[in-house]
């Protein structure tokens, strides 16, 4: 299985314009993308993914490139003059850089599967539910981009990866009965991969962890903690160690709290057995 293309962003030609700025300036400093990596502590595929475009330099680390590159605030100055279009996506489409790269993702979600266990109808389901409607090109597309991101779990060596989900999202027949019975069916399948911790969050337990809703947590080639959260209308990419620490008890509690996986798979073989 092959990744996806990854679909053009509306600011791609103002972040190119930016990543091209610093390819510039580093190079006038007579440094590789490492070196500069290093002196700034990130991962030099940090640097290579600005650079060509593909993530949003963000403001702090403008800042330190500038102090570094004696640039005079030239890229603080373009970071901040990005048209507001360019703003509004970038959470999102720098978790997505973050999931392609990452070594760990641990993923607890309450309302629907998440978009790495999606099977294409279940994904298409999920598409046709939104509000307002996507036209049919548009929810295509969607399915074709969630579908791709599904290539991490098949690699020769995949992330670590643990879910724990809500027993209501595996009950509900988003779709109808044909797509619940493949979705089942997906899902077992999907335990048994390697790498990957499947958990069911069980119905009438008396306490939960994560009421406030769901949220992802992954760590980095570079072993950077970084957290993510949706909401109804935006995300939300969390860096901040104090933060991700509380999304990590929580995610720890929440693995007390679901079943086991061994659990988990006999309530799938159970769902099953009754189609």
């Amino acid at each position: 299985m092959h990744p996806r293309k990854k679909r053009q962003r509306k600011n791609a030609s103002a972040m190119k314009l930016v990543g091209s700025l610093l390819a510039c300036f580093r190079e006038a400093a007579g440094l590789t993308q490492r070196e500069l990596a290093g002196r700034i502590c990130v991962g030099e595929d940090t640097i290579a993914s600005i650079e060509q475009g593909r993530r949003p330099l963000k403001p702090d680390l403008a800042a330190i490139l500038d102090r570094l590159l004696e640039t005079k605030g030239a890229l603080s100055t373009a970071v901040e003059n990005l048209p507001e279009i360019d703003l509004i996506p970038a959470w999102a489409e720098d978790y997505m850089d973050y999931e392609r790269e990452a070594i760990a993702l641990s993923w607890f979600e309450n309302q629907v599967l998440p978009g790495l266990l999606q099977t294409e109808n279940y994904a298409r389901a999920v598409f046709r539910s939104k509000v307002p409607v996507l036209s049919e090109d548009e929810i295509n597309a969607q399915v074709d981009r969630r579908v791709g991101r599904q290539e991490i779990l098949h690699r020769k060596v995949p992330p670590t990866t643990s879910f724990v989900i809500s027993e209501a999202v595996v009950r509900d027949r988003l779709g109808g009965d044909e797509v619940y019975a493949e979705t089942l069916r997906h899902l077992r399948a999907c335990a048994d991969l390697p790498g990957i911790t499947l958990q069911v969050m069980p119905l009438g337990r008396e306490t939960h962890a994560a009421l406030a809703g769901p949220f992802i947590l992954l760590e980095t080639p570079d072993h950077q903690h970084i957290g993510y959260a949706e909401t109804q209308r935006g995300s939300q990419l969390i860096t901040d160690p104090d933060e991700v620490s509380i999304l990590a008890q929580k995610y720890a509690m929440l693995r007390t709290q679901a079943l086991n996986p061994e659990e988990t798979k006999g309530l799938l073989d159970r769902l099953l057995g009754e189609l």
